[in-house]
């Protein structure tokens, strides 16, 4: 998904087991002598289900390939909380999948991490663009690597919706909202909006902010170098707000939005009776289009990139779950070479195959994903190369970009029921920044 949330309960309290949680060792490697034989890799991460299961196929062919046995344990959503647990007790796993590039650079400060090796960063220079070893470097020393990677730029909308009211997918976002007015007008909200989740009104901004004013405001927004009364955020506001303001565009208006959740804000355009035409909202959509309202991806659902704004670029804003090593883990050796191995596309192969994944590897080759959808929004990681840029509130403080209730899921809540002065909402905004990051 999309972002950590605050956990209320640990899965698996702070058990780091295998037995604990259902997990087992991989599949025993072949007789043939391999070069990690007789060693166990411990790798934790927040992944459940269907997402785990991929992910140990993945684990099944570094066994294969070295001889390492594995054994994965979902942390539930807070890993910073269970991993500190495990390390002061003496127990850390070898490596840790992390979700948020703010958490990569908290382990980093608290100096938890062991940088990367030569091998590693080798294999990772031949296979990712820049970007990605930017994310995952602190201090200018590289510590994680990026081996799930999600779009965060795709309009979701339904095929039926836009052929019955004559309009096609957009390239400018002034067209879009003529768009939205044209489907509003045929009778069908424009967009659902699951405003209830206030991390979805982030990445609304997110998106036409980094087209509006460009990858190096985004960066200095991002690392609060930049105020958020900067009149760059006021424009990106005004903008936002002029969506906001229509109120016959959003499904149950501003007050519906803010009581619809972001599964819901799915079902309104692509349940049994469609509300809306359009949800914004990143490529995991597909999955819930897919498992939780069984509608086919490509035929039932499509999408179209977030479109540039006023002239700027359309923008990449992307996502991704990081694999780093435990200074404290018992073998480090060995979840270095598993790194190397995931930095590899054969990896990401396995996993793409599945579905439900997209890597951000340049040397996988799209032929390995199953279907168009997958193949369009992992294209659009590879060609947004360097432009690409990680989801701004995920880089932030927690206190101010990934808490319900809270800093700016709450204030961009705020600004959706009432969107009338947006330097206003700059200046509550560059409040709770400012606090956040110790300004």
């Amino acid at each position: 998904m999309k972002r950590l949330t605050v956990a209320t309960a640990l899965v698996c309290g702070v058990a780091l087991t295998a037995t604990a949680c259902g997990g087992g060792d991989s599949s025993d490697a072949s007789s043939k002598k391999l070069p990690l034989s007789g060693q166990t890799v411990t790798v934790a991460g927040v992944w459940t289900g269907e997402e785990q299961a991929g992910f140990k196929k993945v684990l099944d062919g570094f066994t294969a390939e070295t001889g390492a046995k594995t054994q994965f344990v979902s942390t539930g959503d807070n890993v910073s909380t269970v991993i500190g647990s495990k390390i002061q007790g003496g127990d850390a796993p070898d490596v840790v999948m992390v979700p948020q590039v703010g958490v990569v650079q908290q382990f980093a400060k608290s100096k938890w991490l062991q940088p990367l090796s030569a091998d590693v960063k080798k294999v990772i220079d031949k296979n990712y663009a820049k970007i990605w070893q930017n994310y995952g470097s602190v201090d200018n020393t590289l510590y994680a690597l990026y081996f799930k990677a999600s779009d965060k730029s795709t309009v979701w909308y339904n095929p039926t919706a836009f052929a019955n009211a004559g309009v096609t997918p957009p390239k400018t976002y002034k067209q879009m909202m003529t768009n939205a007015k044209t489907l509003s007008d045929s009778g069908l909200a424009a967009f659902a909006i699951g405003g209830q989740d206030g991390w979805t009104l982030t990445d609304w901004f997110e998106n036409i902010y980094l087209s509006q004013a460009g990858p190096q405001k985004y960066d200095q927004l991002a690392q609060h170098e930049i105020k958020w009364t900067d009149p760059s955020v006021v424009k990106a506001l005004t903008t936002l707000g002029d969506l906001f303001k229509q109120k016959a565009l959003i499904a149950g208006g501003a007050k519906g939005a803010l009581e619809t959740d972001f599964p819901t804000s799915v079902t309104q355009v692509f349940g049994k009776a469609p509300t809306a035409a359009m949800t914004y909202e990143g490529d995991f959509v597909s999955g819930n289009i897919t498992n939780d309202l069984h509608k086919k991806v490509g035929t039932d659902a499509k999408f179209f990139p977030f479109p540039s704004v006023d002239g700027g670029k359309a923008p990449v804003v992307g996502g991704g779950d990081a694999a780093v090593v435990l200074k404290d883990g018992k073998n480090k050796t060995a979840g270095m070479k598993l790194l190397e191995y995931l930095a590899s596309p054969q990896a990401a192969q396995i996993w793409a195959k599945r579905g439900g994944f997209v890597s951000p590897n340049k040397s996988l080759p799209m032929s390995a994903y199953p279907d168009t959808t997958s193949r369009q929004t992992a294209q659009s990681l590879i060609d947004a190369g360097n432009g690409l840029r990680f989801d701004m509130s995920d880089q932030a403080p927690a206190a101010f970009g990934g808490t319900a209730g809270t800093g700016e899921w709450k204030i961009l809540q705020d600004f959706l029921a009432d969107p009338s002065n947006p330097k206003a909402t700059a200046r509550t905004l560059e409040s709770a920044a400012a606090k956040a990051y110790g300004h």
